[in-house]
């Protein structure tokens, strides 16, 4: 019985360790990519291409300096003018729909 405890604990520390590894690698490559803003993203995060990661922060930092946060509904995004043009003429998003709206607004290479 210990024989049969000691390898099964041996096999799933192996295998474990090699799916989680792979998967890691390829999703947090795809995430680093640089991608490069269009002239309305731009004017919130920079020209210079970034990973989709640092563009979300960017935004985010934005939005806070600028006070954008509906005080009643953290959610909601009221955009300024150069946010509106990010937001496709919107007057408000959902941080949900956010993330869709950036991603249009970003081309690769």
């Amino acid at each position: 019985m210990a024989e049969k405890k000691s390898s099964a604990a041996g096999a799933s520390k192996k295998s474990g360790g090699s799916k989680g590894g792979s998967k890691g690698g390829a999703a947090n490559s795809a995430f680093m990519a640089p991608l490069t803003p269009d002239a309305a993203l731009a004017a919130v995060v920079g020209s210079s291409p970034l990973p989709r990661t640092e563009v979300t922060k960017k935004i985010w930092d934005y939005i806070r300096q600028h006070n954008l946060q509906d005080p009643n509904d953290k959610r909601t995004i009221r955009a300024d003018a150069k946010l509106k043009a990010v937001f496709d003429g919107k007057d408000s998003v959902t941080m949900f729909e956010l993330t869709k709206l950036v991603n249009t607004h970003l081309k690769k290479g």
